[in-house]
């Protein structure tokens, strides 16, 4: 299918905080786009785009699912994403790739936790979105405190386009801010659209949010701002001009609002898609382009034109039945059926055997698929973030940035005749998803797995029980921890051997502790050379830094990672015989043993965000808890009958605390967590995981 015209084309994404009904706005999207002739619902399992047995079983999302849907002249490729922290992977990369967002927010809950975490991944990707306020029929609804505190909580400049008519159980449509008109959705689905002129009784309101829309727009257009001075109309189309600009500058977010469940609102935020979320034209993709083996420093603006050089990238990759699904972004150029396309990481040269448009789990298949387009291909071998380009290592995409895991369980077969199907079963996920670890204890021989948290851990166990049938054992979840140095030490340290023949020497003085602050890194370790006047020759340091970089998976003080963490060589000896890359290797490494311990090393635990939601009466009973967990408050805010706690907890104190909250809330609380930092645990606490490490 070729496409004849981009500007028609959008691929978007729907990301939110779980269970502000992002999956039901899909399948209420998939319904009146004439992509399924009934309505999916989350709560019974017959969600479309919930299509993994998992997903049906718990109502919740754990994989993004694809689809494609015509609205209007408008072709919309689209992603649903995960609300959930734990798989907060499958946003990142879907964002890494996708051209315009819907954010959803809950018209209660409003900005939650992981609206926080969406809106900072939509801008470290510079996605322009909108914004959907959703649920208008629950009790509570106010889109008015909703936009505040997108102003507030995301300092983004939201502006209504929409305001409602009624809110909860009163919830009728929305008046259109621009034309003026108030629009219902009749029919037993919303299907129906009627357009009226605004109510007598809200002609005031409508009046008075148009004039705030427009005002807030004038900041984007010198026009409007002269045409309000001199109190003449407004054009429409002007207005839609200013708030696509404004939208793709990534300075505005228009906000719309509706109920999914209740089937209204829908159209209308379809329609502002189409009109203000940008095509594959309209967004500036770039590549770094390879010279020599080297990435260049000037990365290069990509053209969504078919009959360029191809430039793709891999950014999901999936099992199924019929072999090892990838999921790619066109950014440019033509992918063909039976073509080929080199991997820019390994170089290798693959054939693209088949070539699928995805909608969930079914497929159709295509001969090609072109510039500005997301599909599926059967054939190749890639890890997430791979690039794809019709010549060998010729140029590189911006890779998808991926969290470290902070929460880690030993796992083992039940049967040992099991371990082949469960070491392919940990191959095949680690492909998947690039958060899970999977790793060999080399002293108690345990296969470790690692996630975002215990429900990501969970979900994966279980679907090693169900999709490869082991059975599997697991021990009780552990918590990351990691190793700092806390002050700089000075060290002279000798590795001396001699046992007849040629010995070994080295040595080898200098300094080690924290990184500076001022010398602001995202690296864990800095390894700096200040050796002058070949007091060790120069073919030695590379040897020495490995012997520090092998130190620093195992740190003296309890075994766990060491980071942050300097180290500064000035001054040492060497033998013209006895010293050798080994010796000196050696010698870094015993230095760590030895002096290493003078830093004053803390132990540093992972540090959870977390948000509440419980009734306002058991405020007094979490709030206590929490604290009793070494937690901290930092907001609570209530809303009717709602309490919102935000606060902070040791990772190592949140094990089961879904059934905590339950128990303490009568059913009724829910939370959220996502990793926040890492911070040095207290005395007492180090000398109880210390003195643990020693027992094993």
């Amino acid at each position: 299918m070729s496409k004849t015209n981009l500007n028609n084309w959008r691929n978007i994404g729907i990301s939110a905080h779980i269970d502000s009904g992002k999956t039901t706005l899909s399948e209420r999207i998939l319904y009146y786009t004439g992509r399924t002739h009934r309505l999916g619902e989350v709560h019974d399992g017959q969600a479309t785009m919930d299509h993994m047995e998992l997903e049906q079983e718990r109502g919740i999302t754990i994989t993004s699912a694809a689809t494609s849907v015509h609205w209007g002249e408008n072709t919309i490729n689209l992603i649903d994403t995960p609300g959930h922290v734990d798989f907060t992977v499958e946003v990142e990369r879907s964002l890494r790739i996708l051209d315009g967002a819907v954010l959803v927010l809950c018209s209660v809950g409003g900005v939650q936790a992981q609206s926080i975490t969406i809106d900072r991944q939509m801008r470290r990707y510079a996605v322009p979105r909108l914004a959907f306020i959703n649920k208008m029929d629950r009790v509570g609804a106010d889109p008015y405190r909703v936009v505040k505190q997108l102003k507030d909580k995301l300092n983004c400049d939201a502006v209504l386009l929409q305001m409602p008519i009624g809110r909860e159980a009163n919830f009728e449509g929305v008046i259109d801010l621009i034309t003026g008109q108030a629009v219902y959705f009749d029919g037993d689905q919303g299907e129906h659209i009627r357009y009226e002129p605004v109510p007598e009784e809200l002609k005031a309101e409508y009046t008075r949010n148009r004039q705030e829309m427009l005002e807030s727009l004038s900041m984007y257009s010198d026009r409007l701002m002269e045409l309000l001075l001199a109190e003449e109309p407004v054009p429409e189309e002007m207005v839609y001009s200013i708030v696509k600009d404004a939208t793709l500058s990534l300075q505005l977010t228009p906000v719309f609002v509706g109920t999914a469940y209740r089937n209204k609102g829908i159209q209308p935020l379809l329609d502002a898609i189409c009109r203000y979320l940008p095509s594959p034209l309209e967004r500036e993709c770039y590549v770094w382009p390879i010279v020599n083996g080297q990435q260049a420093d000037q990365k290069q603006l990509l053209a969504a034109d078919p009959e360029k050089p191809l430039v793709a990238m891999a950014f999901k990759t999936v099992e199924d039945p019929y072999g090892t699904l990838t999921f790619m972004r066109i950014y440019q150029g033509t992918l063909e059926k039976g073509g080929f396309c080199y991997n820019q990481r390994s170089g290798d040269k693959e054939r693209i055997s088949r070539i699928f448009r995805m909608h969930a789990d079914q497929r159709v298949e295509l001969d090609h698929a072109e510039a500005g387009d997301i599909v599926a291909v059967i054939g190749i071998d890639s890890v997430s973030g791979d690039t794809y380009a019709s010549e060998p290592k010729c140029c590189s995409l911006e890779s998808i940035f991926v969290p470290e895991p902070v929460i880690q369980v030993a796992i083992k077969p039940l049967s040992t005749k099991d371990a082949d199907r469960l070491s392919k079963a940990l191959y095949r996920f680690r492909k998947e998803d690039p958060t899970l670890t999977v790793r060999t204890d080399n002293e108690s021989g345990e296969t470790l797995i690692a996630g975002m948290g215990e429900l990501h851990l969970d979900v994966y166990i279980e679907r090693i029980r169900r999709e490869y049938k082991v059975d599997v054992e697991t021990s009780a979840p552990k918590v990351n921890y990691r190793e700092a140095p806390a002050v700089t030490v000075e060290f002279d340290c000798k590795h001396k051997k001699q046992s007849g023949g040629s010995g070994q020497f080295a040595h080898i003085c200098g300094t080690m502790g924290p990184i500076p602050e001022e010398e602001e890194s995202n690296e864990n370790f800095i390894f700096e050379d200040k050796i002058t006047g070949g007091v060790i020759p120069s073919n030695y340091i590379p040897a020495i830094e490995k012997g520090y970089r092998a130190s620093l998976e195992k740190g003296p003080v309890a075994g766990y990672p060491i980071v942050n963490y300097k180290v500064l060589i000035n001054d040492g000896s060497f033998h013209a015989v006895d010293s050798s890359d080994l010796a000196f290797r050696i010698c870094a490494q015993n230095s760590v043993r030895e002096f290493f311990p003078k830093t004053k090393p803390a132990i540093l635990e992972p540090i959870m965000k977390m948000e509440i939601e419980c009734p306002a009466n058991f405020q007094g009973n979490v709030v206590g808890d929490l604290t009793s967990r070494r937690g901290i408050v930092n907001i609570t805010e209530t809303i009717g009958n709602t309490c919102r706690i935000d606060g902070e907890i040791p990772l190592a104190e949140a094990f089961g605390y879904s059934t905590t909250l339950r128990s303490m809330t009568q059913g009724q609380g829910t939370f959220s967590m996502e990793f926040l930092k890492y911070k040095k645990v207290p005395n007492s606490v180090q000398e109880a995981i210390i003195k643990e490490r020693n027992k094993r």
